[in-house]
């Protein structure tokens, strides 16, 4: 009989630990896979180590992880783009409200997969760099195409180019890279902002103009890139992302939705496990999102709060796992980025990996093969 491990999260706050896990059973339109590298993402820290305000509806024990790659080895019933053998990437959703099992949780041997979120990955590309890429490009495409978010039509086969120009503020971040490759092949123009070291990475992907974040004057740089230009809104990273595309936005002529992927306060000092920080943090993060709302409201902007694996309800994940990310994996000449950095191998070195990622990583995605 098949076993089955995983890397467990036992309760909240709790360290990752390795152990037996059930084998599991794919339903209708799933696919189970034999996982042979996982991705790291902010996310998976930042449930372990707050796991009250924003997932306080996880039943314990359960397993984290968002992007996971291997080889097909059971189809459930109504697969049809999928056989036994297949090399797969997926965005795991064991972690939705909807969803909350432990068997569709990608820190495990073997994990099911939905169907419709998952990409086939060509015999030329790696499964180590092609993982890095489900989570990201979900919360990308969330952010720009989703009616909620900025809206924007879906990339044509030859898109026209439109004029408008879209802010995405962490150009060189995980969700920012492929909010920029998105927002171009759907014919849009990009400003975006990064630390100077990461200039012509983000300038590869390709915006049009980029700025330091950390400059005293970059709301006003970016604000003159702007300038008779129609703006298409913004796509807000970083801890300082969404007070300052609400500053812009507020100034600008167009759609003034910004869309936020990261909370206005960090985790990180949770990972102690003091109550007295998690009192503070939280204290901050109230403020912080009240603040944030009498801002944009007074400047008449509309926030959105991104939520990637939402498209897993929608269109946007047809064309994500449908199209866009098999299109991409079978290109030679497609660079994945951020690139790909193996941080160790087995389901032990997944919780290192994660606080090496807590801790902070630029222009880089941790992976932990299998």
């Amino acid at each position: 009989m098949t076993t089955n491990t995983a890397a467990w999260i036992n309760h909240k706050h709790a360290r990752l630990e390795t152990g037996a896990a059930p084998y599991p059973e794919v339903g209708e339109r799933q696919i189970l896979v034999e996982t042979s590298a996982v991705a790291i993402n902010p996310l998976d820290w930042i449930i372990q180590v707050e796991g009250n305000l924003t997932y306080g509806w996880l039943r314990y024990p359960t397993v984290l992880g968002a992007d996971v790659g291997g080889e097909v080895v059971a189809v459930g019933g109504g697969v049809s783009r999928f056989t036994i053998g297949d090399r797969v990437v997926g965005l795991c959703v064991g972690t939705d409200k909807d969803r909350n099992r432990g068997a569709e949780g990608g820190f495990q041997q073997y994990v099911v997969l939905d169907e419709r979120l998952s990409s086939p990955v060509a015999g030329g590309r790696s499964i180590e760099d092609a993982v890095t890429l489900p989570l990201a490009v979900s919360t990308a495409a969330a952010a720009l195409f989703q009616p909620r978010h900025l809206g924007m039509p879906l990339p044509g086969a030859a898109p026209s180019p439109t004029r408008e120009v879209v802010l995405v503020w962490g150009g060189s971040t995980s969700v920012g890279s492929q909010a920029i490759r998105l927002a171009v092949a759907a014919g849009y123009d990009v400003i975006s902002t990064a630390s100077p070291r990461n200039f012509d990475h983000v300038s590869r992907l390709g915006a049009a103009s980029v700025f330091d974040y950390r400059s005293p004057t970059v709301e006003a740089d970016v604000r003159a890139a702007l300038a008779g230009r129609r703006f298409a809104g913004a796509v807000a990273i970083g801890q300082t992302g969404a007070p300052a595309c609400v500053r812009i936005a507020g100034r600008s002529a167009g759609n003034r939705t910004v869309a936020i992927a990261t909370p206005p306060v960090s985790f990180a000092t949770l990972a102690d496990g003091r109550l007295g920080e998690r009192a503070r943090v939280t204290g901050r993060l109230i403020g912080s999102n009240v603040a944030l709302q009498v801002a944009a409201r007074s400047r008449r902007v509309r926030l959105a709060y991104i939520w990637g694996s939402s498209i897993k309800n929608d269109g946007i994940g047809t064309y994500v796992f449908g199209s866009y990310l098999p299109t991409v994996l079978a290109d030679p000449e497609y660079r994945v980025s951020p690139a790909a950095t193996v941080a160790g191998h087995g389901l032990e070195a997944i919780q290192g990996a994660m606080d090496r990622q807590r801790a902070g990583v630029s222009a880089e995605k941790l992976v932990v093969t299998l």
